[in-house]
C-alpha cells in the first residue's frame, strides 16, 4: 500500500484489478462487433451491481482489439491506484475462452493458490466476470467463435515489487483480482485475504513450521535465527494478529514463531489482537500493574511515556529481564489459546534487531 492521506468525510468506494480487466475485455469485443470505440461500459459485478466503467484506450481490427482501464481504487490507498489494466482479445476459431497473461501479469509458480502452475495469475472470480461478459456478447450477436484474453498491467512488474506476489510464487506481475469486483476503502479484507494465501502455499509445500511477523523490518531481525525456512514460510500478519492465528488453527502446522515488536507486544499482551493504532491503543494501567509485579513502583514515569515502544528506557532490553518476560508471558496466553495444538514460540523485537526469546516455564505462564 501507499502512504496516502486519508481524506476527510466520507470515503469514496473504487474498483478492482478484476473489474478493470472485464471492463477491458468487454470494450475489445464491442469494439470488434460494432467496429467503432466506446467511451464506457457497463460491467455486471458479482454482488450483483452495475457498474458504468471509462476506457482510456481502444484500438481494434476486424478480429482483434487492445483495450485498456485506469485503475480507480476510490480513496484506499492501493497499489495498484492508477495504474492502466488492459485487454488484448482475438477471434480463435476454437470455441472457449483462453487467458494469457500479458506484461505486469505474473505467472503462478507455486502450489497452494486457486490456480494451477503455469497459469496466469487472473484470479477464478476475475476468470468468471470477463467469461459472463464475452459469452453473453457472443449469444447476443451470434457469433460462432472462441476469444482468447491476454490481460496486460502497464509497469505490472514493478508495482509487483511493492507487493507480496513473489513470496506466494506469482512471479513477473501482479495479479488480478477482486471478490466483488468493489474496492472498500482501508478495508482489511484483502491483507487478511493474503494472509491466509500466503499460508495455504506454505502448506501446499509441505512447511510445517511458520515464522509469523508484522512485516519487512521485524522478518529482517529473525531472518538469520530462521535461516532454514523457504520465504514463504514467513507470514506477515501486520495488525491482524488474531486472524493470523485463526488461520494457523485450521491447518496442519506444527510450529509457530510469532516476532513481534514492543509496542504491538503491549497490546497483545493486554488481550487486543487487532493492533492498528486506529482500533486499538496500549493500556498504560496495565502495563503499571505489571511493571508492579516485578518491583516497579513508578507508575508515573510509565504514565508519562507517549509510546509503548519507550518501555526500553525504564527496563533493560535483555533476555532474563523480569518485566519483558512478564511482558511474553500475558502475550504467550493470549496465542496459544487460539493455537493449543502448535509448538509456540514468541520473540520479542528491539528497533535495533535485539530478540529477546520468552522462556516458559510454570510460574511464567498466565493461567
Amino acid at each position: 500500500m501507499s502512504l496516502r492521506k486519508i481524506p476527510k468525510g466520507p470515503l469514496r468506494d473504487g474498483f478492482t484489478t478484476g473489474t478493470c480487466a472485464t471492463a477491458s475485455a468487454k470494450s475489445g469485443l464491442m469494439a470488434i462487433i460494432h467496429q467503432k470505440k466506446n467511451a464506457t461500459v457497463k460491467v455486471h459485478l458479482p454482488i450483483d451491481k452495475i457498474i458504468e466503467i471509462p476506457i482510456h484506450h481502444c484500438e481494434f481490427t476486424q478480429d482483434t482489439a487492445k483495450c485498456s482501464v485506469i485503475k480507480d481504487a476510490g480513496d484506499d490507498p492501493d497499489v495498484t491506484n492508477g495504474a492502466e489494466i488492459g485487454c488484448v482479445l482475438k477471434l480463435t476459431q476454437q470455441k472457449g475462452i483462453q487467458f494469457f497473461a500479458g506484461d505486469g501479469v505474473g505467472t503462478v509458480t507455486l502450489k497452494g493458490l486457486e490456480l494451477a502452475i503455469g497459469e496466469p495469475a487472473i484470479n477464478p472470480v476475475p476468470r468468471k466476470m470477463i467469461s459472463s461478459a464475452i459469452q453473453k456478447l457472443l449469444h447476443d450477436y451470434d457469433l460462432e467463435c472462441g476469444v482468447s484474453v491476454t490481460v496486460y498491467v502497464v509497469d505490472g512488474k514493478k508495482l509487483a515489487k511493492r507487493t507480496l506476489n513473489e513470496r506466494v510464487g506469482i512471479m513477473n506481475g501482479l495479479s488480478i483480482l477482486g471478490t466483488t469486483g468493489i474496492v472498500k476503502p482501508y478495508s482489511s479484507s484483502s491483507y487478511i485475504a493474503s494472509i491466509e494465501q500466503g499460508i495455504d502455499v506454505a502448506i501446499a509445500n509441505n512447511i510445517s513450521e511458520l515464522v509469523i511477523n508484522s512485516g519487512a523490518r521485524s522478518e529482517k531481525f529473525l531472518s538469520d535465527k530462521f535461516s532454514h525456512l523457504p520465504e514463504y514460510a514467513f507470514i506477515h500478519y501486520g495488525n491482524w494478529i488474531g486472524e493470523t492465528l485463526t488461520k494457523v488453527n485450521q491447518c496442519a502446522i506444527k510450529k509457530v514463531s510469532i516476532g513481534i515488536m514492543l509496542g504491538k507486544a503491549v497490546k497483545l499482551a493486554g488481550g487486543i489482537t487487532d493492533t492498528h493504532s486506529c482500533v486499538s491503543s496500549w493500556n498504560k494501567d496495565f502495563v503499571v500493574k505489571l511493571a508492579k509485579e516485578v518491583g516497579f513502583y513508578d507508575a508515573d514515569k510509565i504514565k508519562e511515556l507517549n509510546m509503548a515502544g519507550r518501555l526500553i528506557e525504564l527496563f533493560e532490553f535483555e533476555q532474563n529481564s523480569p518485566f519483558f518476560q512478564l511482558l511474553l508471558a500475558h502475550c504467550y496466553k493470549h496465542t496459544h489459546t487460539k493455537i493449543k495444538k502448535v509448538d509456540l514460540n514468541i520473540y520479542l523485537i528491539h528497533k535495533d534487531g535485539t530478540l529477546i526469546k520468552y522462556i516458559k516455564n510454570d510460574n511464567s505462564i498466565i493461567s
